[in-house]
């Protein structure tokens, strides 16, 4: 299995997945044309992609789906309470599959497992992508370690994992306090501490983890990872899934 991060954070997210022949993008807040050139810039072609999966309505996630399948011929897979409410962000969009949140989705060899997470989207789910018994997470916007969390990451052998924030920056940054309530609620976003905490006790040692959706105001790739590693020690590779261009390749 093969994947990168297009762009990972609250200006847009983007994550392809390859695997035996069946090519994936999970989410789609960037722009047509800068998918079109960071796939390129790992020797992948747009338009050959199989289908682009939604995780939530949030413009970060959804704002260019539509173009991606006006531009690309992508077909789109989404819950309907996500689809009913970013149907606006998506304009004309004439192949639109449904699934429930918890149904697994089969594409040839390969099957991609949702998982219902605790944001505050109106349907939001995280993602499992399993291929010849090899797992890959997807596992951002997941609002705080709710049940079963845990499990689910130990379930798989690599993942993208949110890290969205240090508490402390967040304390003393600029934003106002219910928007700082919002990400420290239940159903905002995992801090580094959070996340590195989940990391530890999940039970299992992964190839890697790649921080993701870490936040430009109150977070920072240094300290996230200086947190994870504080936390973890050398126990997990780790690698940043970056807000402004495409990260390196990744296998798993």
């Amino acid at each position: 299995m093969i994947t990168f991060s297009l762009q990972s954070g609250s200006n847009g997210n983007s994550i392809y997945v390859e695997a035996d022949g069946v090519r994936l993008l999970f989410d789609a807040g960037i722009s047509g044309r800068q998918a079109k050139l960071r796939m390129e810039q790992h020797g992948r072609q747009i338009r050959d992609v199989d289908a682009l999966l939604l995780s939530h309505d949030h413009s970060d996630h959804v704002r260019c789906a539509g173009i991606f399948q006006r531009l690309f011929g992508i077909p789109i897979y989404v819950t309907e309470p996500t689809y009913g409410i970013a149907r606006r962000q998506l304009g004309s969009v004439p192949d639109v599959r449904h699934f429930r949140a918890g149904e697994s989705i089969s594409f040839g060899p390969v099957t991609v497992h949702s998982h219902r997470t605790a944001h505050d989207a109106a349907d939001g789910v995280a993602f499992v992508v399993e291929c010849q018994r090899q797992r890959l997470g997807i596992f951002t916007d997941l609002g705080h370690p709710f049940d079963g969390l845990a499990e689910l990451l130990e379930s798989v052998d690599a993942a993208y994992l949110e890290s969205n924030y240090d508490p402390i920056m967040l304390e003393e940054g600029p934003y106002p306090p219910l928007l700082k309530a919002r990400i420290r609620g239940t159903g905002g976003h995992l801090s580094n501490e959070e996340a590195a905490e989940l990391a530890l006790h999940c039970g299992r040692r992964h190839e890697w983890l790649a921080l993701a959706h870490l936040s430009e105001c109150n977070n920072d790739p240094q300290v996230a990872l200086e947190t994870h590693r504080s936390v973890l020690g050398a126990s997990e590779r780790l690698t940043v899934a970056g807000r402004y261009g495409v990260s390196e390749l990744l296998t798993v």
